[in-house]
């Protein structure tokens, strides 16, 4: 026993020093070195066996227990019997010798270990492992141990991880199956009988002023007084060891109903039981207690109470989650509903001295957490399952959920609920449209609870009810492209727009009213503004006045978003019958905008310049976004009236237009600049009125944006103005016939606008080839840019209108795009002009390519395939970094729309587009680990072979018809060769969305056009794709993608089943390493020659799993082991 003594000591001693501040990472890796080789060593086990029993240092249990951990796990196979059966014997009496004293951490990870031998050896070679585990359950002395290693056996055995084969796998699953109804018997048990013995001591309370809270809704909800009865005892106060136990009883039921499907061995009395513990969560008197004692025990005591509640609400939710009920389990499912929404009619309850929100609060957040997702189980998987049950009351349901929802103390709790909310009326929606005949009763059922949600929602948005809680919210920090207070008026606005959507009526004037008083006070300002020495002035300076209008504007601004998100529900089939509000609404929205432009509040002066100008501003951009949200109500009412009476619409529109010119200029702030170009974008492009361009209004605009002396506007302001004004000029008049469009004043118009607008680009073609000095370069990209970003998107706004729109956009372009195409080589080498380009040519070609004619697409093209040679190339790839790429994938992306093009005018591209790839393009990036370029080179190559499948396989008639007989023509062999390769090649990369992507398109080739039937595909490449599969899954690089690839890997080997079964199996089996041929025998038995896509990938994915198990058992063996 020395050597063994001196070795705890020594080993004591590195631990210590190991785990030493002072000890430098050099000596950490020694250390580490050293431990590591000591546990390789055969036997030494038997010295961690002696540590264990005879020491009390942390850190040396833990080692010796890691090393146990590994020798099970990794090289139980080559352990010889008898130490097994020592081992099996020796750390269960280890276990009960010292399980009270050990740490906890230690406690657990030696039950894990237990449990790990019994994964391997259960029921064969350790049979005792689980009646082992019944027998500590059973005895009070160690029922905590027992149910910490009936847990950990859950954990281990029902799910476990990859290194089992197949088989055990699901060998371990049926034994612990037949387990399942003992163990929930046991622990039913447990849980009854220490609830029932501390009942039994609990003191009555005195009758309290809400002693009669079972009321009329509980007995509705549990039909049984009996039941409510129950459900009303008193809460009885449990010892620390009782609490212990049952928060492990709690845990582990949640965790064996993560995996147990739903029957009847989870019987009434277990849920029953369960829904008492639930009820620790909605205690407070256990906390209010405990904080009268004031003994620090006692709060103790009392938050575990709460989170023995928090552990009940886990298995409820456990239960709730899963969607297959079967018919035995859903009246206990209603059972659980009842008892739990008297649990919420617990939590909401008024009295004296509470109110909900106090109540709320009170209590653990994660009991709130949990009781919310119960909430939302309910509502998203079972709501359509119980409402048909007549004695579930789901009105009385909602009416709690209200009071649930709207006195949560914390935003997000707030957030979850309006979730729920939003689930029930796309469940109510879905429900009325497959359910045309009896909708009225259905909404007339629901009508008040969802009216008083729509007030309450609309109420939580406004500063004028909700102050405190709006100014928590931040509204600044940017997350998700959106800030805390966006985000919350968002999900706000959403609940609006879906009530409105199914009590349109209600919902309007519900919300009308409301913002009518504010626009009161928006449209009073006007009396306060005076005319001081530097301008206008607000005299509003009371502090508390100040305060006021910063509310009312934020809420008008909160209000104006709401209308606007309304404006969908007044079109199509309903805007007859809703016309008249509508109207009324889009003619306050025109004066608004009006008001707001004329008295100039974005630039008066007011008292808090910091808080109320921009909400001056912001409620004016809103006024004119929301009238902006009615351009397709304004569209509609245009095509209704333009025959008869026009005036009230001519009227509309002027107005609006009024509001909106003096708002483009530079000088206004950007955000309502810009709400300003979208809304005349929006009646230039949705509405379209013929008179537009003759309104004064529109034509003052022309004048400044074609004035090159007037100070340019932002760029996002100057390109939405011109794309306004060029779409005035090009879109097709609705209601209007050709003769009448008046195409020859429009053309001759557009043509002048693009002229100003591209006069300094188009003279830059002079001096195009002399080299430039570096301020005078500067100047010609800013030239460059700002005139192709309006182009692009003139172009870009045209590219899905009729023929005549196109034809005359490229007519007045026709002299930019010549420009453009003589400019490119000389400025190839900058990457960022080269990118605006490209980007400019690809718009051209996506959107006017028929327009621009065969002869100049075709110079368009032989132009850039002269520019990209393979230096330019690599130089963009390789030495540009992402702006260069940015510039390469254009490209592609150019000859993509190239070659998808049907009929025969650019097929003779064809051999120098395959080139340009294979040859010069993908050596340069296919040994780069960047996905770069990739993903546009590979659908290019994916466009070639889907659009030009003949260019590869001339079929003739004869031959499709006689399929059999004769096999189609292959031409241009060695192109569709290479390219297959790459793909291949691809496939080894470890970028998972190139892999995704290019296996994608391999199936579509396959759908569409048989790619693997085809004989040079089947014959010289088929399997080597399903080795490479296979291979993928073996190592588990793309594991995201099993089902995508078990999917193609059956799709490739069905073509040729036999070939695959004879052939292909045995020479894959023959190929792995790392397993001995006994094991590939198995693994070959074990495929069955199934012909079916389930079957099939069942066996692929028990292929994959029991390779690599054998590999990892040959791995842990030790050396030199024969292997009968």
């Amino acid at each position: 026993m020395a050597s063994e003594e001196a070795s705890l000591r020594a080993l004591e001693s590195l631990m210590t020093e190991f785990f030493h501040n002072c000890t430098t990472n050099e000596r950490k890796r020694e250390i580490e070195e050293l431990l590591n080789n000591f546990a390789q060593q055969i036997g030494a086990w038997r010295f961690c066996l002696y540590f264990l029993s005879s020491t009390r240092n942390d850190y040396v249990m833990m080692y010796s227990l890691t090393v146990f951990e590994n020798l099970i796990n990794k090289m139980w196979l080559g352990v010889p019997s008898q130490d097994k059966m020592e081992i099996r014997s020796c750390l269960p009496k280890l276990l009960l010798a010292h399980h009270k004293t050990l740490p906890y951490f230690i406690r657990n990870k030696l039950c894990k270990v237990i449990v790990d031998i019994g994964r391997q050896d259960w029921p064969m070679f350790y049979h005792d492992f689980f009646t082992n585990i019944l027998q500590l359950i059973q005895s009070p002395v160690t029922t905590p141990l027992g149910l910490i290693m009936l847990k950990t056996t859950s954990e281990e055995l029902a799910c476990p991880r990859e290194d089992l084969s197949v088989a055990r796998k699901e060998e371990l699953r049926k034994l612990l199956l037949d387990q399942v109804q003992t163990v929930l018997g046991l622990l039913t048990g447990i849980l009854e009988s220490i609830w029932d013995k501390h009942s039994a001591t609990a003191a009555t309370p005195p009758p309290s002023p809400t002693s009669g809270e079972s009321g009329d809704l509980l007995s509705s909800l549990l039909q049984s007084p009996s039941a409510a009865k129950l459900l009303n005892q008193p809460i009885p106060i449990l010892d620390t060891d009782s609490e212990y136990i049952c928060s492990l009883a709690l845990e582990c039921l949640a965790h064996l109903f993560s995996w147990i499907p739903l029957s009847t061995s989870i019987t009434p009395s277990l849920l029953t039981t369960i829904f008492h513990f639930a009820r620790f969560g909605c205690d407070t008197r256990a906390r209010k207690m405990s904080a009268v004692n004031g003994s620090s025990h006692n709060s103790v005591l009392g938050q575990e109470r709460g989170r023995l509640g928090v552990l009940a609400m886990a298995c409820i939710n456990e239960l709730m989650s899963k969607n297959c009920v079967p018919m035995e389990f859903e009246e206990y499912l209603l059972r659980m509903f009842q008892q739990t929404f008297y649990l919420l009619q617990k939590i909401t309850k008024e009295n004296n001295a509470h109110t909900v929100k106090s109540r709320l609060e009170e209590l653990d957040e994660s009991y709130i957490e949990k009781f919310t997702d119960f909430l939302r189980l309910f509502v998203s998987v079972h709501l359509r399952r119980i409402e048909s049950y007549s004695q579930f009351p789901v009105v009385e349901f909602l009416a709690l959920l209200f009071k649930y929802t709207f006195h949560q103390p914390t935003h997000e709790g707030y957030f979850s609920c309006l979730d729920i909310w939003t689930l029930f009326l796309d469940y109510l929606t879905s429900k009325i449209k497959s359910r045309l005949a009896d909708k009225e009763a259905v909404l007339n059922r629901y009508e008040d609870a969802l009216v008083l949600l729509l007030t309450e929602v609309l109420n939580r948005i406004q500063f004028r009810y909700n102050q405190a809680q709006l100014e928590e919210l931040d509204d600044e920090t940017l997350d998700d492209d959106q800030t805390e207070w966006q985000r919350y008026l968002r999900q706000s606005l959403e609940v609006v727009a879906k009530v409105m959507e199914l009590l349109p009526t209600h919902a309007f004037s519900t919300l009308f009213p409301v913002l009518q008083d504010n626009l009161e006070v928006y449209l009073g300002l006007q009396q306060f503004v005076v005319t001081s020495g530097t301008g206008h002035r607000l005299n509003i300076t009371a502090e508390n006045d100040c305060r006021r209008l910063h509310c009312s504007l934020r809420d008008l601004s909160s209000l104006l978003q709401a209308v606007g998100r309304l404006a969908e529900y007044f079109t199509g089939d309903v805007f007859a019958a809703r016309f008249n509000d509508a109207l009324t609404v889009v003619e306050r929205l025109v004066k608004v905008t009006l008001y707001g432009s004329q008295i100039k509040l974005y630039n008066i002066e007011t008292a808090v310049p910091s808080v109320l100008k921009p909400d001056l501003i912001d409620v004016h951009a809103q006024s004119l976004a929301a009238l902006q949200a009615y351009a397709h109500w304004l569209a509609q009412f245009y095509s209704e009236v333009h025959r008869q009476n026009p005036e009230q619409f001519i009227s509309l529109v002027s107005t609006a237009l009024e509001a909106i010119t003096p708002l483009i200029s530079s000088k206004v702030q950007e955000k309502l600049l810009l709400s300003a170009c979208h809304l005349l974008v929006s009646l230039a492009t949705t509405v379209r009125p013929v008179f537009l361009i003759s309104i004064p209004a529109v034509q003052k605009v022309f004048n400044r944006i074609t004035d090159t002396s007037a100070q340019r506007l932002p760029d996002k302001a100057q390109v939405l103005v011109c794309r306004a004004l060029s779409n005035v000029l090009l879109l097709p008049w609705p209601n209007l016939p050709e003769s009448e469009q008046q195409w020859a004043v429009r053309s001759t118009n557009h043509a002048s606008l693009v002229s100003a607008l591209t006069r300094d680009y188009r003279q830059l073609k002079a001096t195009a080839s002399l080299p430039q000095r570096k301020v005078q370069l500067e100047d010609t990209k800013v030239i460059i840019h700002q005139t192709l970003s309006v182009l692009e998107d003139i172009v870009e706004s045209v590219s899905g209108e009729s023929t005549k729109s196109r034809q005359i956009c490229y007519q007045s372009l026709q002299e930019s795009v010549q420009v453009s195409l003589a400019l490119f080589p000389a400025f190839i080498h900058q990457s960022d002009v080269t990118d605006e380009m490209l980007s400019f040519f690809l718009t051209l070609f996506q959107g006017l390519r028929v327009q621009m004619g065969v002869p100049f697409t075709e110079q368009i093209i032989q132009t850039f395939l002269n520019m990209f040679t393979r230096e330019q190339l690599a130089e963009s790839i390789l030495h540009e970094g992402s702006t260069g790429c940015r510039v390469v994938e254009k490209f592609l992306k150019i000859l993509q729309v190239v070659v998808q093009e049907p009929g025969q005018v650019f097929k003779p591209f064809l051999p120098s587009v395959i080139s340009l790839c294979m040859e010069q393009v993908y050596p340069i990036i296919a040994e780069r680990s960047s996905p770069d370029v990739k993903a546009e080179l590979f659908e290019l190559l994916f466009r070639v072979l889907h659009h030009n499948w003949r260019y590869f396989f001339k079929s003739s008639v004869l031959a499709s018809v006689q399929r059999g007989v004769a096999e189609e023509q292959m031409e241009n062999e060695a192109q569709f060769s290479a390219i297959m390769q790459a793909f291949g090649q691809s496939f080894l990369q470890p970028d998972i969305h190139l892999f995704k992507q290019n296996l994608f398109y391999l199936e579509t080739l396959n759908t569409k056009q048989k790619l693997y039937h085809k004989k040079i595909f089947r014959t010289t490449m088929l399997f080597q794709f399903v080795n490479v599969l296979l291979q993928v899954l073996v190592h588990k690089s793309h594991d995201l993608l099993q089902e995508e690839i078990g999917i193609a890997t059956y799709n490739m080997a069905s073509v040729d089943f036999d070939g695959f079964y004879s052939a292909f199996l045995p020479e894959f089996l023959a190929s792995c390493d790392g397993v001995d041929s006994n094991q590939k025998n198995v693994l070959g038995r074990n495929f069955k020659m199934d012909r079916d896509l389930p079957s099939f990938t069942q066996n692929v994915h028990r292929l994959v799993n029991d390779l690599r198990y054998y590999r990892l058992c040959n791995d842990s063996l030790p050396p030199g082991t024969v292997k009968l």
